[in-house]
């Protein structure tokens, strides 16, 4: 057996090494778009450059698990332009001199939203628990491309004829809880050697024993379900021909 304090070192490791594979993948956040790729580059005058790739045409977002799924519904339906492209450029200068409060991050990062397409922005709005007030109502949207569209639908759009009621029935959705990996300690194929701490450093009780600390992966509930909007063109016959 080993004791306790090595035990607490190595369950700190394994929470540390979690959340570097949790910050790897996707975030899951609320009425945000999520980067799935990040190029850095040093530019004239020590600045950094960094572009996010937001990729909005995933027809998905991602809600708490705990969300009221019979409350999803439309809230809207119109054309924008729907940003492809997250540019960041960091001063490294301005980090060095914070400004503003005692205590307050440096403002040394620009965030800029370029690359903006055209798109159909669908909004739709859901009841979820809140620390607030118990529960309340949040949005998310969804984007699809021009050409993923019927024309008929981006006429009516761009002339305001078509109804909440009846843009709800131009799209259908899909939800999937999944599951999440994590890393977990294999005890089994774990070697542990037993010691004691000498000046707060751990002295293996064998010298000669050496720590071989394993992992195994485990999936578990995701916090978060998955919302997938797809373009239900049969019904946008039944919609048109009430117009």
């Amino acid at each position: 057996m080993f004791r306790v304090d090595q035990f607490i070192a190595v369950c700190s490791a394994i929470i540390a090494f979690g959340t570097t594979a949790s910050a790897a993948a996707p975030e899951t956040r609320r009425n945000e778009d999520v980067p799935s790729a990040m190029v850095s580059a040093p530019i004239e005058g020590r600045e950094i450059v960094q572009i996010s790739d937001l990729q909005p045409f995933t027809h998905s977002a991602y809600i708490p698990v705990d969300s009221d799924l019979s409350s999803i519904k439309v809230e809207g339906i119109k054309m924008v332009k729907a940003a492809t492209i997250l540019r960041s450029v960091t001063k490294p200068s301005d980090c060095d001199h914070p400004g503003g409060e005692p205590g307050a991050s440096p403002n040394c990062t620009r965030t800029t939203y370029a690359s903006r397409v055209p798109a159909v922005q669908v909004t739709y709005s859901y009841r979820a628990p809140s620390v607030e007030s118990g529960s309340a109502w949040f949005t998310f949207n969804v984007y699809f491309r021009e050409d993923e569209i019927d024309p008929r639908l981006r006429r009516a759009l761009s002339t305001g004829k078509i109804s909440r009621s009846a843009a709800a029935e131009l799209f259908e959705i899909t939800m999937d809880k999944g599951s999440i990996e994590e890393l977990v300690l294999d005890e089994a194929n774990s070697i542990l050697c037993e010691g004691y701490y000498v000046d707060g450093s751990w002295v293996h009780a064998n010298p000669k024993c050496e720590d071989s600390v394993t992992y195994r992966k485990v999936a578990s509930p995701s916090p978060y379900i998955t919302v997938k909007v797809d373009s239900a063109p049969s019904s946008l016959e039944t919609v048109m021909a009430t117009k």
